[in-house]
């Protein structure tokens, strides 16, 4: 299944399907009882598959081309990223591999739609993309094991995790240059786990005016998602509609020679074998 969240024009954003034909289901009109958020919807998924994946099945309410996609996840109640995670950006980077998982947070303010346009902040002018897997949280979970980890995870979707760099690396810690507002657009939908059988064999891209910027696999990841699920809830309970991006392949801008940073205008792509892709447009912050 993909799971999204849709609006008419500018009319509230509602949960919804996305069939195999483009077509956008409102979950609501057709489940009454179904829960008005994302969150809402993942934390009783076990108990709605089975109405939804009959309602996939069948006509849709809107042209997908007709509606207006949001973030699947209104507003994460978390947003974890992992650093250095692919052996092609370590090497890219002349750095070792890490042997530890080093993870820092995006603040939820910076939660974006999946074909905004994501802003050039006023203070930098060097903005960075990186094409990231990212993944939603389904169940509350702590010290899972690999097979509670599986289990957690509702589905994955494709992220940009927007970067300001003199901000990021003006310290060691890396949280404010990666949380400026419109800095994480992820989507276009979620695709549940069942889909997705083998999430460390996909196709990554990035492409900046329809340039390849990036192009690697999930193969190429240090630390593959369950370890993830696994490291983190030894730590923190993960509840449902956390997101978690883990880590960008080799290509970004910071590491050219010479270094090629993001302006206004540029659009970005970032797509994922199966998963669809998002776009945004890079525009000055607004005033």
């Amino acid at each position: 299944m993909r799971l999204a969240m849709y609006s008419i024009g500018s009319g509230p954003m509602r949960p919804a399907l996305i069939t195999a034909d483009d077509r956008v289901v409102d979950i609501g009109k057709h489940l009454h009882d179904a829960p008005t958020t994302m969150i809402g919807i993942l934390e009783r998924l076990d108990r709605l598959r089975g109405a939804l994946s009959e309602r996939a099945k069948g006509p849709g309410d809107h042209a997908l081309k007709d509606v207006r996609l949001g973030a699947p996840v209104t507003r994460p109640g978390k947003i974890l990223a992992l650093g250095l995670n692919y052996k092609d950006h370590a090497a890219e980077a002349k750095m070792d591999l890490p042997t530890v998982q080093t993870w820092f947070s995006k603040m939820t303010t910076s939660t974006h739609e999946p074909y905004e346009p994501v802003n050039l902040p006023r203070v930098s002018d060097k903005l960075d993309y990186e094409a990231e897997l990212a993944f939603v949280i389904g169940r509350r979970t702590k010290h899972a094991t690999r097979e509670q980890a599986k289990a957690a995870i509702a589905g994955y979707c494709c992220a940009n995790d927007v970067s300001v760099r003199d901000w990021q690396m003006r310290t060691t810690q890396f949280v404010v240059g990666k949380s400026f507002d419109t800095h994480c657009p992820f989507g276009p939908w979620i695709t549940t786990a069942d889909e997705i059988p083998d999430p460390q064999s996909l196709r990554i891209q990035c492409f900046v005016n329809g340039e390849s910027r990036q192009d690697s696999n999930t193969r190429e990841m240090v630390f593959d998602v369950y370890s993830m699920v696994e490291h983190l809830s030894q730590a923190m309970t993960l509840e449902p509609g956390d997101l978690v991006l883990t880590g960008t392949p080799a290509g970004v801008g910071a590491v050219r020679n010479p270094r090629i940073y993001m302006k206004a205008g540029d659009i970005v792509r970032v797509e994922i074998e199966r998963l669809g892709h998002i776009e945004n447009e890079i525009v000055d912050e607004p005033s």
